[in-house]
């Protein structure tokens, strides 16, 4: 388990490196795309290979709860439970619980400028979760029981489960909590992480049977400099592995946020950019220094009609693709677009038939694990500049 760092952009953040894992290298920047239940929606294992997928990310809570870490952990750990090769993610489980704990479920990233308070929770909703010193008590959105985790629970569930990398549990705030409460639960997730490597360090000497887990800690401080320099370099002093850039984040101040948070990291641990997708965000992202992204957005546009195309997002379900034969994406060598047209589509989704949901998933992936893949390149051949400018400027040329 190592990574190593091979090139860097003149503004010393951006780079690419390689993250290695029992389970296979991860050549960075990459695209992780995100297997929730130990499965990305709608495709097979063997298509996420076919894109070129280098991992996969899976979901501490929703494994925790269906079909329950025990079950894959008896099956050899989530890649043998799944048939996956390769490396495998997963996150804490500190996102979904205190999201959905709120009310607000795969959104917190709200307007910066809301009134604030101490208490949130989104409109018409009942809390599921609370939140103490000591750890999380929340409700299951699945039947209604009710569940503790604790920064030991999260690492004995991720432990289970078996991934190459985990992340600390940590408290994900909203941008509407007041600043006074960020600090609160700054220093609680800093309390958390030191949990976190004890139960890990203990977990890894227990289980030696088991290949070696990467454990990451997660750095939150919401839109604020001080608290996201201090969360990242409290964090530095402990013994993680590498580091998730988490919590909510004002997406007009992203790329600020990760280059506050990257200027204070060190240079040989790898950084994660939690639940980050689009592509204006994934440039973002790879200028300011993270080495890997996850994000459910692809494979949940794909779900309704929307495709990714070097000129932006299709909805192709419109009557005007009713009897267009092209492909999905001229020139996208991908599966779907080398064997399928857009009348096709149009047709399996307007009839309702799983097979669209599968044909659009594969695309967005495709396009998206390319993309960043891309990137890479570019930063190895000293192209990166004109690539950004070029590629956004054919994206949201008709947004202008």
């Amino acid at each position: 388990m190592s990574f190593l760092l091979e090139h860097q952009l003149p503004n010393h953040l951006g780079r690419t490196g390689v993250i290695n894992t029992p389970h296979g290298a991860i050549p960075t920047p990459a695209f992780i795309p995100v297997g929730t239940k130990a499965t990305v929606k709608a495709v097979l294992p063997e298509s996420v290979t076919d894109i070129g997928a280098q991992a996969v990310l899976a979901n501490a809570y929703h494994l925790y709860l269906q079909p329950g870490p025990d079950v894959i952990d008896a099956a050899g750990g989530v890649g043998e439970f799944m048939n996956w090769a390769g490396p495998t993610f997963t996150d804490s489980g500190g996102f979904q619980v205190l999201s959905l704990g709120v009310g607000f479920k795969k959104v917190l990233a709200m307007d910066a400028d809301t009134v604030q308070a101490d208490d949130v929770m989104a409109e018409n909703k009942d809390r599921l979760a609370l939140v103490d010193d000591d750890g999380v008590t929340f409700k299951s959105h699945l039947d209604g029981s009710m569940h503790r985790f604790t920064p030991e629970v999260s690492m004995q569930v991720q432990h289970q489960i078996g991934a190459d990398i985990i992340f600390a549990f940590d408290e994900c705030t909203t941008l509407l909590n007041t600043r006074e409460y960020q600090e609160r639960s700054l220093d609680r997730t800093y309390e958390w992480a030191i949990r976190c490597i004890a139960e890990h360090e203990k977990l890894t000497q227990e289980r030696s049977h088991r290949p070696y887990q990467m454990l990451f800690g997660v750095i939150q401080g919401a839109q604020y400099e001080d608290l996201r320099r201090k969360a990242a370099r409290d964090l530095c002093k402990l013994n993680f592995d590498g580091f998730g850039i988490g919590g909510a984040l004002d997406k007009n101040e992203l790329g600020t946020i990760v280059r506050w948070v990257n200027e204070e990291l060190p240079v040989d641990k790898p950084r994660h950019l939690l639940g980050i997708g689009e592509p204006d965000d994934l440039f973002v992202g790879v200028e300011n220094g993270a080495d890997t992204f996850d994000c459910v957005a692809p494979a949940r546009i794909a779900r309704t009609g929307t495709v990714f195309s070097k000129k932006g997002r299709v909805n192709i379900t419109i009557a005007a693709f009713r009897k267009d034969f092209s492909a999905v994406e001229e020139g996208c060598p991908c599966y779907t677009c080398t064997n399928y047209t857009k009348a096709y589509l149009n047709h399996l989704f307007r009839a309702k038939e799983m097979l669209a949901s599968t044909l659009a998933t594969i695309h967005n992936e495709y396009f998206i694990v390319s993309l960043v893949a891309n990137m890479r390149e570019t930063i190895i051949n000293g192209s990166f500049q004109e690539f950004k400018t070029e590629f956004l400027g054919n994206y949201y040329a008709n947004k202008k």
